[in-house]
């Protein structure tokens, strides 16, 4: 009886074991809001606290940034509500802008153009501060539109990150580029993007870096986007792949070595209809139990022919 007993209670152990692994990344549903949010090109996003984000457009008349406004349940971290309350715009043309960065000191916005392969500081009036990112000359070999995209920042270690979207030219890995809260570059670090799968057909077949969050303890995260698109969209797919790494100063120079946190794939064929190209990032609020909440923004090219959608998604970990 005792044996039996015994059993039940270690069986018991190792199943609840088991589903707190499982539960160890939640992947809330996606969610879109078109009443409340207008078709655009969004390419980036940030927290600057309490339900306010700013997010950027790469396909903007011009520069500058869109004020949402999001409402997270705080117990499942999933969306309930969000809006666009407006543009704020420094005047300027677009610079195909895509990463975008709430620098907490000075209650300031960066947001990195792959026209210039510059990350430019503006007011939250959406007007140019006149300071910039100091980022080294090599970044400037960034091929065509594949130069920097993603962008963050993190209060607790003062650092921003960067990385462009594909390796520069002569390089087979990317770079992680580091910068003080003096806008000074400080350390970098060799990011290998993972091989495409199998494409499947005629079409469009891209991989890059798209977005990173930096963490509170000096973990990053790098979101690897995949995108396949044929002519007429229908077997359109796109694998969001996000993956922890750790840049210390002691391991400057080298390769980061990945850990992967969640996987996320969407699709547009006959039956489904969830095509989700994230390619923006940022951490939001933590829970009433502690965990945090990622939030990714999708780029639907301006809601492309009337059936793709401006889709939020929750990640809790």
């Amino acid at each position: 009886m005792n044996r039996r007993w015994l059993l039940t209670v270690c069986i018991g152990l190792l199943t609840v074991g088991m589903q707190a692994q499982e539960q160890a990344v939640v992947v809330n549903r996606q969610r879109s809001f078109h009443t409340t949010i207008p078709a655009g090109n969004y390419s980036g996003i940030t927290w600057m606290g309490g339900n306010r984000y700013a997010v950027a457009n790469d396909k903007a008349p011009e520069s500058g940034y869109h004020l949402f406004i999001i409402d997270i349940d705080s117990i499942t971290g999933q969306i309930r509500r969000a809006s666009e309350e407006g543009f704020r715009s420094c005047g300027l043309a677009n610079r195909d802008e895509e990463g975008i960065a709430f620098f907490v000191p000075d209650s300031t916005l960066f947001i990195t153009g792959e026209g210039d392969n510059e990350v430019l500081e503006y007011a939250l009036s959406g007007k140019l501060t006149g300071r910039k990112l100091q980022v080294p000359a090599a970044f400037m070999n960034a091929k065509g539109n594949k130069g920097l995209e993603a962008l963050t920042y993190q209060a607790e270690t003062g650092l921003f990150y960067t990385i462009t979207e594909k390796p520069l030219k002569g390089d087979s890995v990317s770079r992680i580029q580091s910068f003080g809260n003096d806008l000074k570059p400080s350390c970098q670090w060799l990011y290998k993007i993972g091989k495409p799968s199998s494409k499947t057909g005629e079409g469009k077949h891209t991989k890059g870096v798209p977005a990173l969050a930096a963490l509170p303890d000096g973990r990053l995260l790098v979101m690897e986007r995949e995108v396949f698109r044929p002519k007429n969209y229908i077997g359109a797919y796109v694998n969001n792949d996000i993956f922890m790494v750790t840049p210390r100063q002691e391991n400057a120079g080298q390769l980061l070595e990945k850990q992967l946190l969640v996987s996320i794939k969407t699709k547009f064929n006959l039956t489904a209809r969830s095509f989700a190209n994230y390619e923006g990032m940022c951490l939001g609020p933590k829970l009433a139990d502690g965990r945090q909440v990622l939030i990714l923004i999708s780029d639907s090219q301006n809601q492309y022919k009337g059936f793709l959608k401006d889709w939020l998604k929750t990640i809790v970990f």
